[in-house]
């Protein structure tokens, strides 16, 4: 989670405020009252096991094994709480790696008077090469289009790695900012969510490539750049 994210959540938080984290088991946000994840509770805080996270720099956790809730949370079962139990729901990088991201969205609307979504950005998810010879991180299942009021999912196609149109050149995420690595949602009252569905035209027609059209107007890079790191990654793979 950005870090003026997580100052700006606790700045508007009182005491008494419930605070649910939804897949939040590699980073537990500290605040939460509650925490749901498909994995168990000892087995908690995978990047601060591999050191993306300062020792002791987040605080005690507010949250005990009581109130971890380990269950699939695209298994189309309500989450156990009421309508509007919970004044503050935070969903941070979960949405992109789940098979169901509308019932989640769905789900956290209904149970929450407010919260906050972030999600990988689309500058990021379809940049060549950061994470081996692909695009984007290799475990998401979705690109996603955060609105105002609104998330709309879209299935990341497969062969997005193989058509140079359709993704930007290698060395082009290193030059994004922290923020602009991430889309944001703060929300209140609900949100709509959303997949969308290609049928025609397909996205390697627009929608994939209009993105790294802009992103390159707005992102120049030096010419013959991404070719390089392209290249060394080749020779790495092979």
């Amino acid at each position: 989670m950005l870090t003026r994210s997580a100052q700006r959540i606790a700045e508007r938080l009182s005491e008494s405020d419930v605070v649910l984290d939804i897949g939040g088991w590699a980073d537990p946000f500290p605040r939460a009252d509650w925490v749901i994840d498909v994995m168990p509770y000892e087995s908690r805080g995978l990047y601060e096991r591999q050191g993306w996270v300062e020792r002791g720099s987040r605080g005690p956790e507010r949250f005990d094994r009581s109130r971890w809730i380990q269950r699939d949370v695209c298994d189309r079962e309500p989450f156990p709480f009421a309508d509007d139990e919970i004044d503050f729901v935070v969903c941070a990088h979960t949405l992109e790696d789940v098979r169901d991201p509308v019932w989640v969205c769905a789900e956290m609307a209904r149970i929450g008077r407010a919260g906050y979504v972030e999600v990988p950005s689309r500058l990021e998810e379809q940049s060549y090469g950061f994470a081996g010879p692909l695009v984007g991180w290799p475990h998401h299942h979705w690109l996603v289009d955060v609105g105002e009021e609104s998330i709309e999912f879209v299935h990341k196609p497969h062969d997005i790695h193989g058509r140079p149109e359709s993704h930007l050149p290698a060395g082009f995420q290193e030059r994004l900012s922290e923020e602009e690595r991430v889309q944001t949602l703060w929300w209140e009252g609900g949100f709509a969510a959303r997949e969308r569905v290609f049928i025609e035209p397909s996205p390697h027609e627009s929608y994939l490539p209009g993105l790294v059209a802009r992103a390159l107007r707005e992102h120049p890079m030096a010419p013959g750049s991404g070719g390089r790191l392209r290249r060394a990654l080749r020779r790495a793979r092979g």
